[in-house]
């Protein structure tokens, strides 16, 4: 029986119950959908409704082809799978082992590819889960000498995944961005929000979802890993364009308690002359969580606070929590409408942090517009155009994934996209009232949540030296995962004495690095820390609040540092402007490994702690306590020393001098950017 069905732009195969659909979308990519279920309209997951490209199916006896590009996908009556570039190249093949007597076998070059076996192992698996969805196993051959990037935000110094096991879940300084980019010239999205896992072994590569109803992904080839990350940035969209006044410093700590204390900050700012891009009004600020609003009581006037900041140039940023207390005002509506997050079992506390509270819904998109309207209400219409999406995994007291269930459906199934629904409502929201250029800093993010402005930071991490190693690699995967926007709490957030000489040198390092990511931002919970002047007021836990996090708050020897580094972001500000553009226009992230630029050099897909910031600054930060010079590699070209001036030929790795008060930074030779360093050229 023929199992195979050719279409204009597709390609069906059906047996027995189980399909398989391959779909030509967006350049050089293609979108495979199977199940062993009847079949649905197909979610949208993270692609975007795009235009139907030019593909050309055929027929070649047991195998059927699709082309797109520079990807062919090809199917037998089997319904087993493999993956092309347009020079007939295998990218990706599904990993079978099966004891069948008809086995196609894929042939590579000369050598056929037996995939006749006892083992009983199929490339697609599904395990049927009580509910109608099922534990789905996807599984691929081993590629030699495969190096993997992207795939979001992971605490650990890979920058290579090959090897790693990463957890598609999201939590507390963990992001799942499925998207990974290969050496081997593909880029490959798993298109599906449920809770699983990525394997990246030796002997194969296995993804699974706890519970899903189909297999979603989609993959593209391209020559270059660069064109990869702008094919993917067509199909999930690009980020919107980055504010102006939003490429400068940005001031935060945990927290200030009061307007008083806030504006005063500033106003230290502006009357010492250090420009001040924004300011943030950390959490609990509110009465109750779930209120949405500032309580009266410290935060009097929040529209004369508005005014008076962006007077001097600053705009307000305002911590939003998804967490509802019972006590909230709100909270009736909220469960009236089906608004919150629900568990399966037990006592429906879902964070016991300073009150019992559940989590708004943010899949449902009435808690969205909900949500929206009180954001308006209480800080839009004052003035505030910026919003912190704390807790966005959500950050759950334990991470039991199968016991809770959004509108959209089991979180199981479902829960990675949360953070991409909770930076939507407030995109949208912003959107239909007039904003153009939106960005909300949020604490996590799936595929697609750069398309509605998300700025996601690295979460609550530790003030170290090994966690800012960390934060390099997260930082660059996820820029290889299609999220250009992207910073951290410069000093780690959990610690650091401000009166400590070793947490001096790491908020130095820190500063100087943070200096050449997307945006400058200062925060953290300093010691010593203040406890509240009432532990309870109104029955309802006070918070407490860190020491001084200003650029002033470690000592004058540090400040000089920090003040001149804060000077030259200033300076950067017209090459940052350019490299936000190009995010915008294209998906290029502003920060990104050695080989986006430099593809063609063995070298640069072995240099994983040095990286180039656009394409005219190589950034080698110092990662490490006690150092005073590292190596950097230089490519093939001519390049300038920063500091001195000093014209290096590359091609080579060199010693770069790190003194406390720089780190190497080298210039393209002949780019404008150069300027911005010559008030500090020695």
């Amino acid at each position: 029986m023929d199992t195979l069905a050719l279409e204009t732009r597709a390609i069906a195969w059906a047996y027995d119950g189980n399909w398989v659909r391959i779909e030509a979308h967006g350049p050089d990519g293609l979108r495979v959908r199977a199940s062993t279920y009847a079949q649905r309209a197909p979610a949208r997951g993270a692609l975007l409704d795009i235009a139907a490209t030019d593909a050309t199916v055929t027929r070649d006896g047991a195998v059927a082809r699709i082309s797109n590009g520079r990807i062919v996908g090809e199917i037998d009556l089997q319904g087993r799978l493999r993956f092309l570039d347009d020079d007939g190249r295998v990218l990706l093949e599904e990993k079978w082992r099966q004891r069948d007597t008809v086995a196609k076998f894929w042939t590579v070059g000369s050598e056929a590819v037996d995939t006749i076996s006892a083992l009983g192992l199929s490339g697609r698996e599904f395990e049927p889960l009580p509910g109608g969805a099922a534990r789905i196993t996807v599984r691929f051959e081993a590629r030699q000498h495969e190096r993997l990037y992207g795939m979001g935000q992971y605490q650990q110094p890979n920058l290579d995944l090959a090897g790693c096991v990463l957890e598609l879940a999201q939590r507390n300084s963990q992001a799942s961005v499925p998207f990974v980019v290969s050496s081997h010239g593909y880029g490959f999205l798993w298109n599906s929000p449920a809770v699983g896992e990525a394997c990246f072994a030796a002997n194969g590569a296995v993804w699974t979802s706890r519970a899903a109803h189909e297999i979603d992904y989609w993959i593209t080839a391209a020559e270059t890993p660069a064109q990869i990350v702008r094919n993917y940035a067509q199909v999930t969209g690009t980020a919107p364009m980055m504010p102006d006044y939003a490429l400068g410093l940005w001031q935060s700590k945990l927290r200030y308690r009061t307007q008083d204390e806030l504006l005063s900050v500033a106003r230290d700012y502006h009357a010492r002359g250090i420009p001040l891009a924004v300011i943030v009004a950390d959490f609990f600020h509110w009465p109750v969580q779930g209120d949405w609003r500032f309580d009266a009581r410290e935060w009097p006037d929040p529209a004369a606070m508005c005014a008076e900041l962006k007077a001097m140039g600053t705009e307000l940023l305002v911590s939003v929590w998804p967490t509802v207390d019972a006590r909230s005002e709100n909270y009736p509506a909220l469960v009236e409408k089906g608004y919150l997050v629900r568990a399966h079992r037990g006592v429906d506390v879902q964070q016991e942090f300073l009150g019992n509270t559940r989590f708004i819904d943010v899949t449902h998109p009435g808690a969205r517009d909900f949500l929206w309207q009180m954001l308006k209400r209480n800080y839009r219409d004052h003035g505030v155009r910026l919003f912190w999406l704390d807790e966005a995994e959500p950050e759950y007291g334990k991470y039991d994934f199968d016991n809770y269930r959004y509108h959209a459906g089991e979180v199981l199934a479902v829960g990675n996209a949360y953070p991409l629904h909770y930076t939507q409502a407030v995109y949208d929201g912003l959107q239909a009232d007039g904003e153009r250029e939106i960005v909300s800093l949020v604490r996590c993010a799936w595929a697609g949540s750069q398309r509605y402005g998300a700025l996601v930071w690295s979460g609550d991490i530790h003030s170290s030296f090994t966690a800012m190693r960390n934060q390099l690699s997260a930082g660059l995967n996820m820029a290889m995962a299609g999220i250009p926007w992207w910073t951290t709490d410069i000093g780690g957030f959990h610690g650091g004495d401000v009166a400590d000489a070793a947490f001096h040198e790491l908020m130095i390092r820190w500063f100087q690095w943070a200096v050449f990511t997307p945006v400058l931002r200062m925060h953290g919970h300093r010691d010593p820390i203040t406890p509240p002047a009432e532990p309870f007021r109104d029955g309802v836990a006070q918070c407490d609040t860190g020491a001084g996090n200003e650029l002033w708050s470690f000592g004058e020897d540090v400040f000089a540092i920090l003040r001149r580094f804060a000077a030259l972001r200033e300076r950067l500000r017209p090459y940052v402007a350019g490299l936000m553009r190009t995010a915008h226009e294209a998906g290029d992230p502003p920060m990104r490994p050695m080989f986006y630029d430099y593809p063609g050099d063995p070298r640069s897909w072995d240099v994983d702690d040095q990286y180039m910031f656009g394409p005219d600054l190589l950034i080698a930060p110092i990662i490490a306590a006690g150092l005073t010079a590292r190596d950097v590699w230089l490519p093939a070209g001519e390049w300038i020393d920063a500091w001195t001036g000093a014209q290096v030929t590359g091609g080579a790795t060199i010693t770069g001098a790190a003194p406390i008060e720089r780190m190497p930074v080298f210039v393209r030779a002949g780019a404008v950017v150069a300027g911005a360093f010559a008030d500090d050229a020695a």
